[in-house]
């Protein structure tokens, strides 16, 4: 069966954008120290995304409007706007948890759960997240878009690995 991971990044005090959805603040402590490259080592085990549509709509028209920079994985995008499918970008109304419980079912690598945050609490009240792996920036924003909110139950989680560089910190964790 194929793992579902949450790969996301946060402020220290738990937004994954400021109050205006930007997410300009999503570095370390300065740019002359030495950066992981978690991200590249992560997406080798992975072939399928999942993400809403505000984080859809963010990478088309402020992050990489030129491109579309998942084009190696098949990306399903849930949103209710009547927009047509590409062999890469799925649009689909269907429940979030029924298609990841669905797509972990299929032959594949993992699936990785991109954003944005209601559909992260979904799969969180679903227990359908194997693995969560966050990145705390060294940002403290004070408001914005929480990336745990609304939670419904307890999830008990095993830390797996901690990572840290130019001020920010990995931590990897798994359901127990």
């Amino acid at each position: 069966m194929r793992n579902t991971t949450l790969f996301i990044a946060m402020s220290l005090d738990g937004y994954i954008a400021d109050s205006m959805g930007g997410v300009d603040w999503l570095q370390g402590q300065s740019s002359e120290e030495e950066t992981s490259d978690s991200y590249s080592r992560f997406v080798e085990g992975i072939d399928t995304i999942l993400m809403g549509w505000n984080t859809y709509r963010q990478i088309v028209t402020e992050l990489s409007p030129e491109a579309w920079v998942y084009e190696d994985f098949t990306t399903y995008v849930f949103t209710h706007n009547g927009h047509a499918s590409t062999e890469k970008i799925r649009f689909t109304h269907s429940n979030p948890v029924h298609l990841t419980e669905a797509l972990k079912k299929e032959p594949g690598k993992g699936i990785w759960i991109c954003g944005g945050a209601n559909l992260v609490q979904q799969l969180v009240n679903a227990d359908a997240i194997d693995r969560y792996h966050i990145t705390v920036i060294p940002t403290l924003l004070g408001s914005g878009v929480r990336l745990f909110k609304g939670g419904t139950r307890e999830i008990p989680l095993r830390l797996l690995q901690v990572q840290s560089y130019n001020g920010m910190t990995d931590l990897i964790y798994t359901k127990r």
